[in-house]
């Protein structure tokens, strides 16, 4: 099982690909939102923002978000671990429910090519 500090080196490494990434991955991250993300295994919630294509990771807090973010994201700590080491495919997980992913229906159509 991953630690919370695996998850939170996960999410900046996710951070630092989407920095990098081009087209219209880069366009899909050009969003400013709040963003929170539930460790489901470790019922631990990451907090912030997705903004100029870097999510910035402001809290950790224990339980499920305490606000409604933008963009909402919640999994397996190992899941995590596994989509941004390339080895679980975002769409296949999100699709099976694996991964949950709520937000408003423009962000969703704009986080499409992420899918």
């Amino acid at each position: 099982m991953a630690t919370i500090e695996e998850c939170r080196s996960a999410l900046d490494r996710l951070s630092d690909n989407l920095l990098r990434a081009d087209g219209e991955v880069r366009s899909a991250t050009a969003l400013d939102r709040s963003l929170s993300c539930h460790i489901t295994d470790l019922d631990t919630t990451f907090t912030g923002r997705l903004t100029d294509g870097r999510i910035q990771v402001r809290d950790t807090v224990q339980g499920p978000p305490p606000d409604k973010a933008q963009i909402r994201l919640a999994m397996t700590g190992d899941d995590l671990v596994a989509m941004v080491d390339g080895e679980l495919n975002f769409a296949k997980a999100w699709a099976s429910g694996r991964v949950r992913l709520e937000a408003g229906f423009r962000d969703l159509l704009k986080l499409r090519s992420l899918l």
